[in-house]
C-alpha cells in the first residue's frame, strides 16, 4: 500500500503552491453563477399554474354536460360564450408576460376577482338549470363575460403603463 501511495506521489505533479492571488475572489463568483442557475421555485409554482389551468380547460371541455350553459340555449349564444372565452383566455396568456415579483400582487388580486365572477357564474347556470331559459339569467351570463374581460383589459393596460412609465403617466389611485 504505502509503494502505491509513493508510486502515485511520484508520478503526478502535485501543485503545493500558494494560490495566485484574487482566487478567493474567482471562486466565490463562480459560486455565486452557481447558485443563479438553479430553478427559481417562483417560475416553477407559475408553470405548475399554467399546467393546472390547462387541465382544467381540457377537463371540462370532453367531460360529458352535465347542467344547461348559456350555450345550450341558442347558437347565438353560443357563439358569444366561445368569442368571450377565447378573449379572456388571450388576455390571460397576455397578462401572464408580465408576471414577475413586481406585478405578482397586482395580477393575483385581478384573477381573485376573476375567480369571484367565476363563482357567480356558476350560479347563473344552477338559475338557469332550474329556472329555464328567462332572459334575465342569460343577461347577467353575459354582463359577467364582459366583466371579467374589462377587467382582464384594464389590467394588461396597467401592465403596459408600470412596464414603460415613461411613455405614460400612472396614476397610482387607478382601480382595477
Amino acid at each position: 500500500m504505502e509503494d502505491k501511495l509513493k508510486e502515485f506521489l511520484s508520478n503526478n505533479d502535485l501543485d503545493i503552491f500558494e494560490p495566485h492571488t484574487g482566487h478567493e475572489d474567482r471562486f466565490l463568483r463562480k459560486l455565486e453563477t452557481k447558485k443563479n442557475k438553479g430553478i427559481s421555485f417562483k417560475w416553477l409554482s407559475v408553470a405548475a399554474s399554467i399546467v393546472l389551468l390547462i387541465g382544467f380547460y381540457f377537463g371540462t371541455m370532453y367531460s360529458p354536460k352535465q347542467v344547461i350553459d348559456i350555450a345550450d340555449v341558442s347558437p347565438e349564444m353560443g357563439e358569444t360564450q366561445t368569442f368571450f372565452v377565447n378573449a379572456i383566455n388571450h388576455e390571460l396568456r397576455e397578462i401572464e408576460k408580465y408576471r414577475n415579483l413586481d406585478t405578482e400582487a397586482i395580477i393575483e388580486d385581478a384573477l381573485d376577482d376573476i375567480e369571484e365572477l367565476e363563482e357567480h357564474y356558476k350560479n347563473y347556470v344552477n338559475d338557469l338549470q332550474f329556472k329555464g331559459n328567462e332572459e334575465q339569467i342569460i343577461q347577467a351570463m353575459v354582463t359577467n363575460y364582459q366583466q371579467r374581460l374589462k377587467i382582464l383589459q384594464s389590467l394588461q393596460t396597467l401592465l403596459e403603463r408600470l412596464k414603460n412609465p415613461s411613455n405614460q403617466n400612472i396614476e397610482f389611485n387607478e382601480t382595477i
